[in-house]
């Protein structure tokens, strides 16, 4: 369907998604909310840092991959329960701000498993069929959006490039898991798949654990950082998945088209 064709609400709801997508980065969120750059968290993590975030993220997103496979099957069980979810992720962040460091291998996958339910609860309200392994992909994709890479270049972070960056990997994976399952987890679709959107949720994360290292924050700073954290990805889900519900009504083509002129 033409562009001039899109109905208005609709037109309306692809603004929005746009804005949520595109505008705030979760590190200036942090910032604004204890008054702090991130760059002070940033410098006290420690050197070897770098590594260990990898590997916990990586960790992470195998156990949300996991729940979503095994646990997101019937798609009337799946509710956004935005609020709840938001106090879970609060808990979590006040034992990891008391903890530091140290308790985020523990607590990391809690919180992105957390999150991944209330992306799900979100993609089905967006009309996402849940007991479809595309749409439990689509939810694990949500954490690669927001990601800002070191050398902010927008070519590399435009949503629709984050998503055309990862269509080979979720196609190889969609197929291996259809028919294979999730049982070999070091399967190399997987592995591929949760390397690629591991490398732009990782700049979050960092950011994360950075804001929690800040002297002010300690474990009820923490909350509050998991708070945004939270409302981050759910920001990031909400636009994604009005999105694709778009695409399913006047094709990607057109709503990539009419994203990139608005």
């Amino acid at each position: 369907m033409p562009a001039s064709k899109i109905y208005p609400k609709d037109l309306n709801d692809l603004k929005y998604a746009k804005f949520l997508l595109e505008n705030v980065s979760f590190a200036l969120k942090i910032t604004n909310a204890i008054g702090i750059p991130i760059e002070k968290g940033v410098e006290r993590l420690p050197r070897k840092w770098s590594k260990s975030v990898n590997s916990f993220v990586r960790n992470a997103l195998m156990v949300a991959l996991n729940f979503a496979v095994k646990t997101l099957p019937d798609k009337n069980s799946i509710s956004s329960h935005e609020f709840l979810h938001k106090v879970s992720v609060a808990f979590t962040g006040f034992v990891g701000g008391l903890f530091g460091l140290s308790a985020l291998a523990v607590e990391l996958p809690i919180t992105t498993t957390l999150m991944l339910r209330s992306i799900a609860g979100i993609a089905k309200s967006e009309g996402e069929q849940m007991d479809q392994i595309e749409s439990k992909l689509a939810c694990i994709e949500v954490f690669a959006l927001g990601g800002r890479p070191k050398q902010d270049d927008s070519a590399e972070t435009g949503y629709f490039v984050v998503r055309a960056a990862l269509a080979r990997e979720v196609a190889g994976a969609a197929e291996y898991i259809t028919e294979n399952g999730i049982t070999e987890e070091g399967a190399p679709v997987i592995i591929r798949l949760i390397t690629k959107i591991a490398s732009r949720f990782e700049i979050n994360v960092t950011e994360k654990a950075a804001a929690e290292l800040i002297p002010v924050v300690g474990g009820i700073g923490g909350s509050a950082i998991n708070l945004i954290f939270m409302n981050h990805f759910q920001n990031m889900a909400r636009g994604h998945f009005m999105v694709r519900r778009l695409e399913r009504i006047y094709g990607q083509n057109t709503i990539k088209a009419e994203y990139e002129k608005l």
